[in-house]
């Protein structure tokens, strides 16, 4: 079994980067329910150990597949900075809302580590390998899957506006609630037991190499 869990589980992180062995504390709905099937996951591997589980801890996902036929283009408001951006950048949306402009970053605002979704279907792949290959050696097993670099909302943005050449309209407001200044990935561990490692990409080309 691989479930798709989330860097949510980490909360706040008293520093980065974030290890798989760092304190859990969620800091909003979202990340709680995470929290719970991770929790499930690891009672039903030790209640029955022929179950071999994997946990990937995703960071931030964001692009498209390079065909451009598979993306995130929501109906709705989106939850996600990227598609927010290009709402705003096509005229669906007037403006992009940067929530919190006074966190102790480069710039003020959040920080976080972009990972393109076709290094994180990677990913995937190399957890199923990881099971099928290793299976007698595995019983319910962390991975982070991010960059380990952290890039701030204000530096997707503008590396959002060079790829387009188009200029974003920006509205800022106060911090929300659960949101954490700085959390991006520490990835030695799924680099040397999954093989697998994202590309650094975020804060200077929007696409993936």
């Amino acid at each position: 079994l691989v479930f798709s869990s989330s860097a949510t589980v980490y909360g706040w992180p008293k520093e980065v980067p974030c290890t798989e062995e760092f304190p859990l504390s969620a800091t909003n709905p979202y990340g709680r329910t995470k929290l719970v099937i991770e929790d499930i996951c690891r009672d039903l591997q030790r209640s029955d150990p022929d179950w071999k589980i994997i946990l990937l801890r995703y960071f931030n996902p964001v692009g498209a597949h390079p065909s451009g036929y598979i993306g995130e283009d929501p109906l709705g408001v989106p939850n996600n900075l990227m598609p927010y951006v290009q709402q705003v950048a096509v005229g669906r949306r007037p403006a992009l809302t940067v929530y919190g402009t006074d966190y102790n970053t480069k710039d003020g605002t959040g920080v976080r580590d972009y990972i393109h979704v076709v290094d994180l279907a990677d990913g995937h792949i190399a957890a199923l390998r990881k099971l099928y290959e290793d299976s007698d050696r595995i019983g319910c097993e962390v991975y982070n899957l991010g960059t380990g670099k952290g890039t701030s909302v204000l530096e997707m943005v503008a590396a959002f506006e060079k790829a387009c050449g188009k200029k974003i309209p920006l509205v800022y407001a106060g911090r929300r609630a659960g949101d954490a200044e700085t959390v991006y990935a520490a990835t030695a561990k799924a680099e040397k037991e999954l093989k697998w490692k994202g590309q650094v990409w975020g804060g200077g080309d929007v696409q993936r190499p």
